[in-house]
Parts: structure tokens; sequence; C-alpha cells
């Protein structure tokens, strides 16, 4: 196989507004890197406007950007013969309900058993696609809903609609601590000033915001319901121990294990062998990107949280 051509088009959200264009489209093509987006723009493989623009300079929101540029061929995963759940199949895109535990993207130390080895194998038209067709990404161990594009124009669009905050992201999880009531979280995130692979809140850091509010209320954690505005990573996972309520079982954020005073044996254990952060995309709402209908999926808790929830509210009651 050679060299391919890619071809999209897109327009920059107005809340882009001020940032370098680089920026922007690093956040529109999150599937491409800030140095290949530099590298179209300096060549004038994307232009802005039917004109050639330099990386620094200033977008105003608002402007058409078209690419046309040559991709090289790339090592492609292998299909691999993996068990998905899917939650709606149409031609132009699938969503589909991750286990946790399934990484998205082969890398290091995980070369293959991957959703993107799964998709392929699922689909093999999706190898003409960036990533197999994944716009947005999930944590290995987060469970849950995910939208894949089948097709150029799907993905173009999901892209964009992304950027744009159209694809609406709810979740649910599992906290340490006992909210008084919902709220939002708007708190910058970047990567770690030391531990490359932690984000943190940092001043200057990427706009991030996430909203939450109260679903139930135990003695000493809250099953809260999640919206994200923006899509940073690990945005939730860092919000919510910023604001000083981390995700049960998140062995990056969340701190040593704690156990609630007073709590029972069986609470003990369940919350010493809970595998993985408690989080769960549970909704995803947008526009079908080729008809414009609206979408809505869900995808249940899983037996883990749920499990949790039930020794939550035994501890409860035996208290």
């Amino acid at each position: 196989m050679g060299d391919r051509t890619l071809e999209l088009s897109l327009t920059i959200p107005p809340e882009q507004a001020g940032q370098r264009l680089d920026q922007a489209l690093a956040t529109l093509l999150p599937d491409y890197s800030r140095s290949r987006l530099k590298t179209w723009i300096e060549s004038g493989e994307a232009r802005v406007d039917g004109l050639t623009r330099r990386p620094r300079d200033r977008v105003q929101g608002g402007e058409s950007v078209a690419i046309a540029a040559t991709l090289p061929e790339e090592t492609r995963a292998a299909p691999q013969a993996i068990p998905l759940v899917l939650v709606h199949e149409d031609r132009h895109l699938f969503v589909l309900d991750k286990p946790a535990g399934l990484v998205v993207h082969p890398g290091a130390g995980n070369p293959d058993l991957t959703l993107q080895n799964a998709l392929l194998a699922l689909d093999p038209g999706l190898a003409a696609l960036p990533r197999a067709g994944i716009v947005h990404r999930l944590d290995k161990d987060t469970s849950g809903l995910l939208v894949v594009a089948r097709t150029l124009p799907a993905h173009t669009a999901l892209v964009r609609m992304l950027g744009a905050r159209e694809i609406h992201r709810e979740y649910e999880a599992i906290c340490r601590g006992v909210m008084t009531a919902g709220g939002t979280i708007d708190a910058p995130i970047d990567r770690h000033p030391t531990e490359r692979v932690r984000m943190a809140v940092r001043s200057g850091g990427r706009e991030s915001v996430t909203h939450y509010r109260v679903i139930r209320r135990f003695r000493a954690h809250t099953h809260v319901r999640v919206q994200l505005e923006t899509g940073r990573t690990h945005q939730i996972r860092v919000h919510l121990a910023h604001a000083g309520y981390p995700i049960v079982g998140d062995r990056v954020y969340g701190g040593r294990l704690a156990f609630p005073r007073g709590c029972g044996e069986e609470l003990r254990q369940a919350l010493r062998d809970f595998p993985r952060q408690a989080l769960h995309a549970a909704r995803l709402g947008f526009p079908h990107p080729v008809t414009g209908r609206p979408l809505e999926c869900r995808a249940r808790l899983p037996d883990d949280m749920q499990g949790l929830l039930e020794v939550l509210a035994r501890d409860e009651v035996a208290a």
C-alpha cells in the first residue's frame, strides 16, 4: 500500500476565537499530531478561507478550513475478533458499550487486543479511516459509550461536532465523600509538572468544565451524574479529585485506599476489591452526522458498579 490522500473541510467554532491556528486545529482534529498539523499549515495543504496562513496566526471563529494532505502509509493494527456490544449501528457509524479493561488504541504496553483491533475485525472498511474511525476515547478502565465513524463524511462531521461541543456526554461515577449538592467545576487542566502520565489542574492549562449532580448520597460516598462540557484527558477524574471527591478505585488520582469510619467487613472487602475507577459513560446524545436526526444512546450501569452501590446501600442501613 502507498500513501493516501486526506481531504477534510471544517469551520472554526466561535468559541475558539483568539487561539493560534495550529492550536485550534489540534483541538478539532485530535487524531493528528500538532507537528503534522503545523506541517500542513506551512505547506499550504491546510488553507483558511482559501489562503495559506501561518501556524501562529490567530483565528477569529467562523473561518472555513480545507485540508488536502498526503498521509504516509502507517503500520496498521491487525484485525482481531474481540466481542463488542453495539448499542446503535448504521452504515455511517457505530455506538458501542466498551467494557472496562479494554484499551482503545494500540500503544506501548498494549500492542494488540484493543478496541481498534476489534473494530477492524468487525468492519474491515474502517482501515481507510484515521484510527479505525474512533473520534473520542475512554480510559482503559472506564466503561461505557463510544461513537465510531464508518465513513469519511461521518468522521469529518463527528470531529467537527466534538470541537463545537455538539456531542453531549453523560457519565455516572461513585465518589468518596458526601456531596451536599451538585455544581460545576471550571478549572483548567494541563500535564502534571513532574509526573507526565498524570494530568492536573494548573493555571494556564486548557479550559475544562465539568457539571455534576447528585443521584444518591450514602454515609461516606456519593453516586453522581456528570456531564462534560469540554473533553480533556482524565477530565472527570482530575476535576472530582480536585473538588475533594475522588472516584472510588482510581489508583492515579484517588490517593490511598480509605474506609469510612465504622464500616462493615462487606464494604471494606468491596472497596478493597473494586478493580478500577468507578466511572461509566452512560449516555451519548448528538445529531446524526449525515442525516441530522437526533440520536440518543444509553448504556446500563455495569455489574461491578451496580454491585458496589448495593453494598453501599446495605452499609447505610446497617450503620
